[in-house]
Protein backbone atom coordinates (compact mmCIF):
# COMPACT_ATOMS: atom_id res chain seq x y z
CA UNK A 1 0.00 0.00 0.00
CA UNK A 2 1.10 3.62 -1.16
CA UNK A 3 -1.96 4.66 -0.16
CA UNK A 4 -5.63 4.02 0.04
CA UNK A 5 -8.73 5.70 0.73
CA UNK A 6 -12.21 5.50 0.90
CA UNK A 7 -14.93 8.28 -0.22
CA UNK A 8 -18.97 8.13 0.54
CA UNK A 9 -20.28 10.93 -1.56
CA UNK A 10 -24.37 11.30 -0.61
CA UNK A 11 -24.91 13.88 -3.43
CA UNK A 12 -28.36 14.85 -1.95
CA UNK A 13 -26.56 15.67 1.26
CA UNK A 14 -23.02 16.31 1.01
CA UNK A 15 -22.84 16.81 5.06
CA UNK A 16 -23.37 12.76 5.28
CA UNK A 17 -20.37 12.40 2.60
CA UNK A 18 -17.03 10.53 4.16
CA UNK A 19 -13.81 11.08 3.19
CA UNK A 20 -10.57 9.06 4.74
CA UNK A 21 -7.39 8.56 2.95
CA UNK A 22 -4.09 6.89 4.52
CA UNK A 23 -0.68 7.42 3.12
CA UNK A 24 3.00 5.53 3.59
CA UNK A 25 5.38 8.31 5.04
CA UNK A 26 8.15 7.02 2.94
CA UNK A 27 6.16 6.98 -0.04
CA UNK A 28 6.01 10.94 -0.35
CA UNK A 29 8.66 12.59 -3.05
CA UNK A 30 9.16 16.13 -4.43
CA UNK A 31 8.18 16.48 -7.98
CA UNK A 32 8.86 20.01 -8.40
CA UNK A 33 10.24 22.82 -7.22
CA UNK A 34 9.97 26.49 -7.73
CA UNK A 35 11.46 30.29 -7.09
CA UNK A 36 14.65 28.56 -6.27
CA UNK A 37 18.12 29.58 -7.17
CA UNK A 38 18.46 26.30 -9.46
CA UNK A 39 16.08 23.36 -10.87
CA UNK A 40 15.93 20.25 -8.60
CA UNK A 41 18.06 17.97 -9.87
CA UNK A 42 17.41 14.05 -9.67
CA UNK A 43 20.28 13.84 -7.00
CA UNK A 44 18.53 16.59 -5.15
CA UNK A 45 15.16 14.85 -5.12
CA UNK A 46 16.78 11.62 -3.42
CA UNK A 47 18.07 13.73 -0.65
CA UNK A 48 15.35 14.98 0.00
CA UNK A 49 13.64 10.97 0.01
CA UNK A 50 16.12 10.43 2.57
CA UNK A 51 15.61 13.44 4.55
CA UNK A 52 12.09 13.21 4.53
CA UNK A 53 12.15 9.39 5.89
CA UNK A 54 14.84 10.26 8.33
CA UNK A 55 14.63 10.90 12.25
CA UNK A 56 15.34 14.35 11.11
CA UNK A 57 11.58 14.89 9.61
CA UNK A 58 8.55 12.52 9.19
CA UNK A 59 9.93 9.67 11.55
CA UNK A 60 8.40 7.09 9.68
CA UNK A 61 10.11 4.18 11.44
CA UNK A 62 7.70 5.37 14.45
CA UNK A 63 5.12 7.03 12.16
CA UNK A 64 4.60 5.02 8.85
CA UNK A 65 1.60 6.56 7.99
CA UNK A 66 -0.15 9.61 7.49
CA UNK A 67 -3.83 9.99 7.81
CA UNK A 68 -6.62 12.77 6.66
CA UNK A 69 -10.09 11.89 8.07
CA UNK A 70 -12.72 14.07 7.17
CA UNK A 71 -14.68 16.52 9.69
CA UNK A 72 -17.05 18.39 6.77
CA UNK A 73 -17.94 18.64 3.20
CA UNK A 74 -19.31 21.42 1.16
CA UNK A 75 -20.00 21.74 -2.23
CA UNK A 76 -21.01 19.71 -4.95
CA UNK A 77 -19.06 16.81 -6.73
CA UNK A 78 -17.91 19.51 -9.21
CA UNK A 79 -16.19 21.99 -6.70
CA UNK A 80 -15.91 20.92 -2.95
CA UNK A 81 -14.15 21.89 0.16
CA UNK A 82 -13.19 18.48 2.92
CA UNK A 83 -12.17 19.83 6.09
CA UNK A 84 -10.46 17.43 8.31
CA UNK A 85 -8.23 15.76 10.91
CA UNK A 86 -4.32 15.52 9.15
CA UNK A 87 -2.19 13.19 11.44
CA UNK A 88 1.66 13.36 10.67
CA UNK A 89 4.28 12.06 13.25
CA UNK A 90 1.29 10.98 15.94
CA UNK A 91 0.08 15.07 15.66
CA UNK A 92 -3.38 15.79 14.86
CA UNK A 93 -4.33 19.06 12.53
CA UNK A 94 -7.07 20.26 11.04
CA UNK A 95 -6.45 20.91 7.24
CA UNK A 96 -8.81 21.95 4.09
CA UNK A 97 -8.97 20.35 0.81
CA UNK A 98 -10.34 21.47 -1.77
CA UNK A 99 -11.44 19.99 -5.06
CA UNK A 100 -13.84 18.93 -8.02
CA UNK A 101 -14.50 16.55 -10.81
CA UNK A 102 -13.07 17.05 -14.32
CA UNK A 103 -16.12 15.76 -16.30
CA UNK A 104 -14.06 12.59 -17.27
CA UNK A 105 -14.38 11.01 -13.94
CA UNK A 106 -11.16 12.14 -12.45
CA UNK A 107 -11.44 13.78 -9.15
CA UNK A 108 -8.74 16.23 -8.00
CA UNK A 109 -7.54 18.84 -5.97
CA UNK A 110 -4.92 20.40 -3.59
CA UNK A 111 -4.00 21.15 0.03
CA UNK A 112 -1.76 23.51 1.44
CA UNK A 113 0.13 21.75 4.53
CA UNK A 114 2.66 23.81 6.82
CA UNK A 115 5.10 21.93 7.97
CA UNK A 116 6.08 23.71 11.38
CA UNK A 117 2.31 22.91 12.00
CA UNK A 118 3.26 19.48 12.32
CA UNK A 119 7.17 20.27 14.29
CA UNK A 120 8.49 19.67 11.32
CA UNK A 121 11.78 21.61 10.13
CA UNK A 122 11.59 22.27 6.22
CA UNK A 123 14.51 20.93 4.30
CA UNK A 124 17.09 22.84 3.77
CA UNK A 125 21.11 22.19 1.82
CA UNK A 126 23.88 23.54 0.28
CA UNK A 127 23.63 26.63 3.27
CA UNK A 128 20.26 27.44 2.62
CA UNK A 129 20.69 27.62 -1.13
CA UNK A 130 18.54 24.68 -1.12
CA UNK A 131 15.53 24.69 0.53
CA UNK A 132 11.30 23.11 0.53
CA UNK A 133 9.24 26.13 1.72
CA UNK A 134 6.99 25.69 5.07
CA UNK A 135 3.86 26.03 2.94
CA UNK A 136 3.86 22.87 1.14
CA UNK A 137 0.81 22.63 -1.79
CA UNK A 138 -0.05 18.55 -1.83
CA UNK A 139 -2.27 17.89 -5.13
CA UNK A 140 -4.25 15.18 -5.40
CA UNK A 141 -5.60 13.08 -8.82
CA UNK A 142 -8.10 10.01 -8.51
CA UNK A 143 -8.77 8.16 -11.75
CA UNK A 144 -10.26 5.08 -10.59
CA UNK A 145 -13.45 5.56 -9.09
CA UNK A 146 -15.45 2.43 -8.25
CA UNK A 147 -18.53 3.13 -7.22
CA UNK A 148 -20.38 0.62 -4.19
CA UNK A 149 -22.79 -1.56 -5.27
CA UNK A 150 -26.39 -0.69 -5.33
CA UNK A 151 -27.62 -2.38 -1.63
CA UNK A 152 -29.82 -5.06 -1.88
CA UNK A 153 -33.69 -4.40 -1.64
CA UNK A 154 -35.41 -6.89 0.75
CA UNK A 155 -38.44 -7.93 0.35
CA UNK A 156 -41.19 -6.19 2.91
Amino acid sequence: MRWAGNAVVVTADPKRSQVTVTVEAGSLTVREGTGGLKSLTDADRAEIKRTLESEQLLHTAQHPTITFRSTGITGTPDDFEITGDLTIKGLTRPVTVHGGSDGDGQVCGWATVSQSTWGIKPYTAFLGALKVADDVRIEYAVTDLQPLPAPAQGAG
